[in-house]
């Protein structure tokens, strides 16, 4: 059964396991996540839920959001993210309390989405690993130039897809298969196996695992 929450990464740090190896871990404050809203098949063409994350003064949420926090009975929150559903989940807590961290349970494979650090404006050697020319002996001002783009008179043009300078960075990017080292219940933190894409403080997604595998 798929489940979610949405998350704030904190940081990482490392656990030590019971026969004293060392495992990194990336710790992830996990909820707690309102339901806002749940749609269904009949109303809305498919089956989500929508969560909620980090919880807002009123006065910072737009009229129209007031009104969709209103009809769920929901406090104003800054984030907003769906997750799909089959049929009625049952991972989902009732009486309107919220989604917290106990929905996964130690040794879960999960998978974590989340914006990767933004590089900006990137050469090729950084955005993809391109080789350099020898800085010496006649290369010239070019030995961290991107090359040759193509040939000249056929087919004239440059093909689409051709990897160059350019945005590095600041894109959703999914790690799939992390697996659940540690959850705190009360404070609502999950540390899962590895890093996870994001800065400090960056929202991130945490879902069962699509491929249901280990990645160890």
């Amino acid at each position: 059964m798929a489940k979610g929450i949405i998350g704030k990464k904190i940081g990482m740090t490392q656990i030590f396991d019971a026969s004293g190896k060392v495992i990194p871990v990336t710790v992830i404050q996990a909820g707690p996540c309102p339901v806002v809203q749940v749609k269904t098949l009949e109303q809305d063409g498919y089956e989500a839920v929508q969560l909620g994350f980090e919880y807002i003064k009123p006065a910072r949420a737009t009229k129209p959001l007031k009104g969709h926090f209103d009809k769920a009975n929901s406090a104003p929150v800054r984030t907003l993210r769906e997750f799909r559903i089959n049929g009625a989940a049952a991972w989902l807590p009732a009486d309107g309390e919220p989604v917290k961290a106990d929905i996964f349970e130690t040794g879960d494979y999960v998978d974590v989405v989340g914006t990767s650090k933004g590089k900006g404006w990137a050469g090729a050697i950084k955005r993809w690993n391109f080789s350099r020319l020898k800085e010496s002996h006649g290369s010239g001002p070019v030995a961290r130039h991107a090359g040759s783009l193509g040939a000249c008179s056929d087919p004239s043009r440059v093909f689409k897809g051709k990897k160059g300078a350019g945005h590095l960075g600041h894109e959703r990017v999914t790690i799939q298969n992390l697996t659940v080292v540690k959850i705190d219940v009360q404070h609502n933190l999950i540390a899962v196996k590895g890093a996870v894409p994001g800065p400090k403080g960056g929202t991130v997604l945490i879902r069962t695992a699509v491929k249901k595998g280990g990645n160890d």
